[in-house]
């Protein structure tokens, strides 16, 4: 049985905790609202660029003229998985659950026999990639100096990618990162950047009496479009990626400090009961001393 020492300093040093744990829920809340309003005013332009890429496309269609990046190499053999994820942890199950799902992606095209090549963006994914498939990275993006993800960081990652594309290292491209819902549910997401797989349901509804005419062409306004494609789907990645990692902290921290809170309690109740007993044997020390003389 701990001592009434032992028991006091564990109540302190969970006290310490819960301040520590209050402090950063609070600093949480404050990041997220800023990374939310980012992440949210980001999906209508992402939103409005898929819609004009699906109509682009659909004009193109499967045609030998439409771009490289469009109708892709013509195999299927070697895919780059981009896994994005944070830099810090004490934020739930939000980085083990996109690295969770990139790791089923991996597992699933070695078991067809495909080539897998791993970018890892954001320290936590590398760390909990590295000993399942560890042997398959070929870069780090380490963004543990940036404090605001910007437009260029993003340009900066997928000028990178496009660059091995062009190289002909890989034939399909795709990113994992977690959308954002709220501050209880981040999605972790699969997302095809290269070829380009522009969603049926990207094209807004417009008025029928309205034609569009495109020039000089469609095939040359994608060949300017799809690499700023890949660049825009990575910085929206990013900043759905910095809402719910903020969210997924607030939430964790929340959970921890009321945990802390449940503790102290307990150890509080266990210390009084035992120094209830001290003072109960020394009182019947001093009855018994008392009647033995």
């Amino acid at each position: 049985m701990p001592s009434l020492k032992d028991l006091k300093n564990r109540i302190e040093s969970v006290k310490s905790t819960r301040k520590i744990t209050k402090a950063m829920q609070m600093v949480a809340a404050a990041k997220l609202r800023r990374a939310q309003e980012a992440a949210e005013m980001s999906r209508p332009y992402t939103e409005r660029f898929n819609a004009v890429m699906a109509k682009l496309a659909a004009s193109v269609g499967d045609s030998d003229t439409a771009p490289r990046l469009l109708r892709g190499t013509g195999k299927d053999d070697v895919h780059l998985l981009v896994v994005m994820t944070a830099e810090r942890g004490l934020c739930g199950g939000f980085n083990g659950n996109i690295a969770k799902k990139a790791r089923a992606e991996a597992e699933r095209l070695l078991g067809e026999g495909k080539t897998v090549k791993i970018i890892t963006v954001g320290k936590k994914g590398r760390d909990a990639l590295r000993r399942y498939v560890g042997d398959h990275f070929i870069h780090h993006v380490d963004l543990s100096d940036v404090k605001n993800v910007s437009y260029a960081d993003a340009q900066a990652i997928a000028a990178d990618i496009l660059e091995r594309f062009d190289a002909g290292e890989f034939d399909v491209a795709k990113i994992f990162f977690a959308r954002f819902e709220n501050v209880v549910s981040q999605i972790p997401t699969m997302q095809q950047v290269i070829p380009a797989d522009v969603p049926e349901d990207a094209e807004v509804e417009t008025d029928s009496d309205v034609v569009y005419d495109y020039e000089p062409n469609e095939e040359a306004i994608l060949e300017q479009l799809l690499p700023r494609a890949v660049a825009t789907a990575i910085f929206s990645a990013l900043l759905e990626n910095g809402a719910s990692e903020q969210g997924a902290r607030m939430s964790a921290m929340d959970n921890a400090t009321r945990n802390a809170g449940e503790m102290i309690d307990k150890l509080t109740i266990e210390y009084n009961r035992s120094r209830q007993a001290v003072i109960t044997n020394e009182l019947i020390e001093i009855i018994s001393g008392a009647e033995a003389l």
